[in-house]
């Protein structure tokens, strides 16, 4: 079983987890994490924030019981992983904007590795956290605070923008893509179960039916999330 290296809190309630071996994995893919035999009875989906010879790191925010498990990892302590899981975002060519809003960065760091000619927004409500990493692994990093990092964004430069963090945020920049050529690729979070679709606990409602987060996701076209039904927005 794996092991931890280290365990770090990066700012409040957000973690840095080094686990040691050998992982694949691509931009947007995730594994599932389990330090516990039965309490809580789900593991927990987290997304590839790096990977490198010898181990793979996670980003995530303490939320519930089995984040708080996770925080309580020491190095040395054995970890169950299993993935990489889930259709991440895609190879694609042309100007491309990495939009992280929160914990919501962490798939970015290791996609700004895959696309280092990337500009990479990072969105924060308080204490920034980890921008010096980021500024070491992509060309251009822009740091912003609250609704500032949807506002100032001019999607109209970019052909692609891949997104993760708060849904009103995914939502109010799919909106400002409607009238641009622009992509918009959001990165959604669900509880998951199985994280290969066969349970159906990761349901995303899209306009052309139901699909799943862990096996047709996590990322999907944001123009295919129907975002009124599925959160209320």
């Amino acid at each position: 079983m794996p092991t931890v290296i280290s365990n770090t809190e990066v700012a409040g309630n957000i973690w840095l987890l080094t686990v040691e071996g050998e992982f694949s994995g691509g931009m947007g893919q995730f594994y599932m994490l389990r330090a516990w035999k039965n309490d809580p009875l789900l593991s927990r989906p987290l997304s590839i924030f790096n990977i490198k010879p010898g181990m793979i790191q996670f980003l995530y925010k303490v939320r519930g019981k089995g984040t708080m498990r996770l925080a309580r990892l020491k190095p040395g302590d054995s970890i169950g992983l299993e993935g990489p899981f889930g259709n991440g975002f895609p190879n694609l060519k042309g100007k491309i904007a990495l939009v992280g809003g929160g914990v919501g960065i962490a798939p970015f760091y290791y996609a700004a590795k895959q696309l280092p000619a990337a500009d990479v927004y990072l969105g924060f409500s308080h204490e920034p956290y980890l921008v010096d990493e980021f500024r070491r692994a992509a060309r251009r990093v822009i740091p912003k605070f609250g609704l500032s990092l949807v506002n100032d964004l001019e999607i109209g430069l970019y052909d692609a923008i891949f997104a993760c963090g708060p849904n009103a945020m995914m939502r109010a920049l799919a909106q400002k893509a409607e009238h641009t050529g622009t992509a918009v690729y959001v990165s959604l979070e669900k509880h998951m179960a199985c994280g290969i679709g066969a349970c159906l606990v990761c349901s995303v409602v899209c306009k052309e039916g139901n699909r799943k987060a862990c096996a047709d996701g996590p990322v999907f076209l944001a123009r295919e999330v129907n975002f009124d039904a599925e959160y209320g927005l």
